[in-house]
């Protein structure tokens, strides 16, 4: 065992894919990190995507689910033998279900630097209203 490897721990990665696609189109993948914040109208999720362009991205909403798929543009060059790498290979796939408290149609999404902001507004009717008493 070389020095490197015993300064460097080996990392877990989560390599499931979701059923909804097939194996083959996305291969092995890794759940990105996340961060979802609830607001009274909307939540706000951040989702790390490094290496991922607006190319290489893909949001769907589905009756119960949302999914973020990136892939990433980088490709090893020819001549290059890594030593250690960070992060996997992969693509990314996240997610993320709820119970049909969303209103598809207002999903709003915004990626700069590697960082993805997903705005997913509440249907009127989950939101909190305020009653008036006589």
């Amino acid at each position: 065992m070389s020095l490197i490897q015993n300064l460097i721990p080996s990392f877990a990665r989560t390599t499931e894919s979701c059923a909804c696609a097939p194996a083959a189109e996305l291969g092995t993948t890794v759940k990105p990190n996340y961060e979802i914040k609830e607001a009274a109208d909307a939540y706000a999720v951040t989702v790390f995507l490094p290496g991922v362009t607006k190319d290489g991205l893909e949001i769907t909403a589905d009756e119960n689910q949302v999914r973020v798929v990136g892939r990433r543009a980088w490709q090893r060059p020819a001549a290059w033998t890594p030593v250690y790498r960070e992060s996997a290979d992969a693509a990314y796939e996240l997610v993320l279900t709820h119970d049909n408290a969303i209103d598809a149609d207002k999903i709003a999404a915004e990626l700069r630097d590697g960082v993805l902001r997903v705005t997913l507004p509440k249907h009127e009717a989950a939101k909190p209203r305020k009653i008036a008493v006589n």
